[in-house]
Order: structure tokens, then C-alpha cells, then sequence
């Protein structure tokens, strides 16, 4: 019989390419992330191409896929927090230590976090902590440190919280930028930051809520 303790359960929220759920994929149970292996990938966009991440994965992850307005359109008793809660239940079915929100692009709200309970969930933003919260923070960003309204842009992963993208952060990373630059150039440097951070942050959750696994 063995010893070894089971591995570390990760759960992950997609919406589209699913390069952020890549870089877990490749550090999954390696001494990037050790003892650990994602157990669900869950996308609300059906083509999204994070699910044939998933089922190209060795082994392959099982996938499950949720969109909002299919799901309301189905029962006019279906709201977005019984919607929420949901996905909180396809995600509690596969025992996650963590749950990790990849470009997951809706907004989870208090039907989510009040079903996972204390459950850790954490995402994926870019942009520095308190900066150009919501969507479009990559162009957003770019186009204020050109206009010379912020000197510095970046990245971040934080615990996700009822209000958005304002959970304290795990894991802060500034993104080198130029005046001048083309946006294509900083998407680049900033993306190759983000899959660094998602796998350091996972990990460091990680060993809070199963230290020694």
C-alpha cells in the first residue's frame, strides 16, 4: 500500500483559447506544480479551444460546458445566480482543492461563492491590483501608459471576492512596456507573465490548503 499522499485537485474556468490553462496543463505534476493534476475543465462557450486542450491532455481532463443564455432561455425560472450556482455544483462534483478562473469571462456572483463555500477560487486579471478592473485591461492599460496616464501595467492573480477583480491578490507581476510600442508587443511579454503567475499562484494556494502533499 502506498504512502503517497493523493494528488492535488485542481479545477479550472475557461472561455476561450485556454493558453492560460495550457501553462497549468504542461506544470501539472512537475516540480513547477508537484502532486497536483486539474480534474475538470469547465468552459461557457462550447467552441472554445481550451476543451480540446483538455481532451488532447496525457491523460485527457474531462471537460464540462455551461453557457448562461442557453441555460436561461431553457426555463424562464432560471436566473444568472441559479446559473452560478451551477456551475458551483458541476464544479463541487469533482472535489477541487482550488478553483482557478483562466480567461473565464463572466462574473461570478454570491450564487457561486456562497455554494463553494470556503472552497479557494482564484483569477487570473491584467492588470495591477486596482487598475482597470473588468474587461479590457490588456488595451486599456496599453493605451493609458501611452497617453502617460500610469508608468507602470502588468498582471495579477487574486482571490476571487464579490466585488470584481478587487480579491486580494496571490501573485503581482509588472510587464515591462515602451512608449511607442505596438499593443501586439506588449500582449506578448504580458501573456508569457500570466502563464508564469497562474502556476505559481495555483501552487501557492495549493500548499496553504494541502501543505506537504
Amino acid at each position: 500500500m502506498s504512502d503517497a499522499p493523493e494528488p492535488r485537485r485542481i479545477a479550472v474556468l475557461i472561455s476561450g483559447s485556454g493558453t492560460n490553462l495550457q501553462a497549468l496543463i504542461d506544470a501539472q505534476r512537475t516540480p513547477a506544480l508537484p502532486n497536483a493534476g486539474i480534474v475538470l475543465v469547465l468552459s461557457n462557450r462550447k467552441a472554445a479551444a481550451g476543451l480540446e486542450r483538455a481532451a488532447r491532455a496525457d491523460p485527457p481532463i474531462p471537460t464540462a460546458y455551461l453557457a448562461l443564455q442557453p441555460y436561461l432561455k431553457a426555463d424562464p425560472a432560471r436566473t444568472r445566480a441559479t446559473y452560478d450556482a451551477e456551475v458551483a455544483r458541476i464544479v463541487l462534483e469533482a472535489h477541487p482543492d482550488l478553483v482557478v478562473l483562466a480567461g473565464w469571462m463572466h462574473v461570478l456572483g454570491e450564487g457561486f461563492l456562497d455554494a463553494v463555500g470556503a472552497l479557494p477560487v482564484i483569477n487570473l486579471h491584467p492588470a495591477l491590483p486596482g487598475a482597470f478592473d473588468g474587461t479590457h485591461a490588456i488595451e486599456r492599460g496599453y493605451e493609458a501608459f501611452q497617453k502617460g496616464e500610469v508608468d507602470k501595467v502588468g498582471a495579477m492573480v487574486h482571490r476571487v471576492v464579490k466585488e470584481v477583480d478587487r480579491g486580494e491578490p496571490v501573485i503581482v507581476r509588472e510587464v515591462a512596456i515602451a512608449k511607442g510600442e505596438p499593443l501586439e508587443a506588449y500582449e506578448e511579454r504580458l501573456h508569457r507573465a500570466e502563464w508564469e503567475i497562474i502556476v505559481e499562484a495555483t501552487r501557492k494556494i495549493l500548499d496553504e490548503v494541502r501543505p506537504g502533499a
